[in-house]
């Protein structure tokens, strides 16, 4: 490794770090490979960690065998680069960000004569779209309180009918459709909507007044509701309300650290006034770098399909690369950033007031229950890294038809329901089918990150398997498997005395049933066992109709299975062109399957 050091060049690149086990370390990115790779090591009797590293990398240096790097043309070609590999391969001592989802806007297109308030994580086309956010998870209550407090247009529907409906006659809509309001009066409705969405203490006492009206009256069910609602938009509101003297539009970025948790958040002010935010909490055994996850955090929030991207970004810390993140970041969205550190004024204030809020919500997310049992979940699984966020597959068929596959997601012990994936699988037995099921989710590490632990409803044989597809990528994640108890070759499931085993990379494991490791670990399985037993029947179901559909035709099970068989599924079948249905069948069976199948795109379109 030392010869490997020596040689490096004076060139732009990215730089990892493996062990004796050939297990990634960490990525990084340089201006010129030469200098910095060489700036972690003493070279003083062999190679040593220098002295001036952190804690975090002294211990990454001390554990490096291997290194190997990449060449680009520019430093934040190597940024870009960077980020992408970080995402896909989860290095140990890298910073990831889990939370990696686009957040929700809501927006109006202006252009029309009576539009109405939506959602949407991606761009909209349209020059006079209005977007309003982001949001973490208020968007709901918001667009719901804007309907219930001003009379717009209710549903999408409604201006097709061209005729009043319930909408109108309850007072909750002022009927458009029939004219009973012109454009000019309807859009004074619309700019009080807006002017709600952007100041939301105002939102909420409107919503109280509604809820003491429902409760006068009796109406508590609906009072719960609108109480609901006023908690969803208070929860939002992190930080005060704050207005600005001018009128300007710039994104916040904060992050508090502490030990080996830290807060990342991100404040978004439009027009002068903070309109939502939205942060992130992570956990690492190995701390964090400051720079690192401010990098992450950019990178993971600015992508090219965005909404809105606001120009000015406010960081609440100075960063030493920042033109090389701006420069990343324009290449990236093809949109002019300026990334500041300002020092005095009400921008400072801000910066300030996110970071005091980051170590505030890092304070009320600390669990010791949970932090004890992913610490003793670590310790009893030997895992290299504390399971966090662990990902549980499951397969489910029946003889061979109607193969799925279901991941379900916990995230510091809670399932994340919107991180569920199901899928279709092609393969008849269960090895295969997992197989296929593993194989896919690790495809996709590039746009949803890797877990810390991968958890598999089967034995030994399935957790190698894991293991081999994680290797074959270069993931850096963690597996395990659970297999319940087997009696006279039979599984055994009884209630409150499921002696399950417990498979890692150091043998297998028996727990007492009463162990809150296997408890905690059975839940997992059992959720991702319901997931895919849900998806399983819904996919009996439809093919139970397709195959109605065929046998009503004239087509008997023989040929519904080859059809299917040479198709993989009935839906590929229906997307088949005609003459590769004309090529597999006699000319009179093939006619009648294309009818068929023509008949059912008909019904469904």
């Amino acid at each position: 490794m030392l010869n490997a050091i020596k040689n490096l060049p004076d060139s732009s690149g990215i730089y990892q770090y493996f062990d004796e086990n050939n297990r990634l370390l960490y990525i990084g990115k340089a201006k010129s490979l030469k200098k910095r790779v060489k700036s972690y090591f003493r070279f003083e009797d062999g190679l040593s960690p220098a002295p001036n590293l952190s804690l975090r990398i002294r211990k990454m240096i001390s554990e490096t065998n291997r290194l190997e790097y990449l060449l680009v043309e520019s430093e934040h070609d190597a940024l870009i680069l960077e980020n992408s590999l970080i995402k896909q391969l989860k290095p140990k001592y890298n910073i990831l960000l889990r939370d990696d989802k686009t957040y929700p806007y809501i927006y109006i297109n202006l252009a029309q004569d009576f539009p109405r308030f939506e959602v949407t994580r991606k761009l909209i086309k349209g020059s006079h779209i209005k977007y309003f956010g982001p949001f973490s998870s208020s968007h709901k209550a918001i667009l719901e309180a804007l309907y219930l407090l001003l009379p717009l247009v209710q549903k999408k529907g409604c201006l097709r009918d061209k005729k009043a409906c319930l909408f109108y006659q309850i007072g909750k809509c002022l009927a458009p459709c029939e004219a009973k309001i012109s454009k000019e009066e309807y859009m004074r409705i619309v700019q009080n909507a807006m002017e709600l969405i952007n100041d939301k203490k105002q939102m909420i006492k409107h919503l109280g007044a509604k809820m003491m009206q429902a409760s006068e009256m009796l109406n508590f069910e609906e009072a719960s509701r609108l109480r609901d609602m006023q908690i969803s938009i208070k929860n939002s509101m992190y930080v005060s309300q704050i207005d600005l003297a001018k009128l300007e539009d710039f994104d916040i970025f904060a992050v508090y650290i502490e030990n080996k948790n830290a807060c990342a958040l991100r404040l978004f002010i439009r027009e002068g006034k903070v309109t939502s935010s939205t942060h992130t909490i992570l956990n690492s055994t190995n701390g964090f770098d400051t720079e690192e996850l401010y990098e992450r955090l950019l990178f993971e929030y600015y992508t090219p399909d965005i909404p809105y991207l606001a120009k000015n970004i406010l960081l609440a810390d100075e960063l030493a690369n920042k033109e090389t993140i701006v420069q990343a970041l324009k290449e990236r969205c093809n949109h002019n950033f300026n990334i500041q550190n300002p020092k005095i004024g009400d921008k400072k204030a801000l910066c300030d007031l996110a970071v005091r809020n980051a170590k505030e919500l890092l304070l009320l997310n600390k669990s010791e229950t949970k932090t004890t049992l992913v610490e003793s979940l670590q310790s009893l699984l030997d895992l290299n890294n504390p399971p966090f966020t662990i990902e549980v597959f499951d397969n489910s068929h029946l003889m061979g038809a109607a193969c799925v596959g279901a991941m379900i997601t916990c995230e510091n012990g809670r399932f994340v329901k919107q991180r569920y994936r199901h899928y279709h699988l092609h393969a008849k037995d269960e090895y295969s089918q997992m197989k296929e099921l593993l194989s896919e989710r690790a495809k996709r590490f590039d746009k949803e990150p890797a877990p810390d632990l991968w958890l598999i409803d089967g034995g030994e044989t399935l957790r190698n398997l894991a293991e081999d597809i994680l290797q074959s990528v270069g993931a850096n994640v963690d597996t395990a498997a659970i297999a319940k108890e087997k009696i006279d070759a039979k599984a055994h499931r009884a209630k409150g005395n499921a002696n399950d085993i417990i498979y890692t990379k150091k043998g297998k494991l028996n727990l007492s049933a009463s162990d809150e490791r296997l408890q905690f670990l059975q839940r997992l399985r059992d959720e991702a066992h319901r997931f895919a037993i849900t998806f399983h029947r819904k996919t009996r179901q439809k093919l139970s109709s397709e195959n109605s559909a065929l046998k009503a035709a004239g087509l008997n099970d023989g040929i519904i299975k080859k059809l299917i068989d040479y198709f993989g599924t009935y839906e590929m079948a229906r997307n088949a062109d005609k003459k590769t249905i004309y090529e597999l069948f006699p000319k009179n069976t093939a006619k009648k399957i294309f009818e068929a199948i023509s008949s059912q795109n008909e019904k469904s379109s």
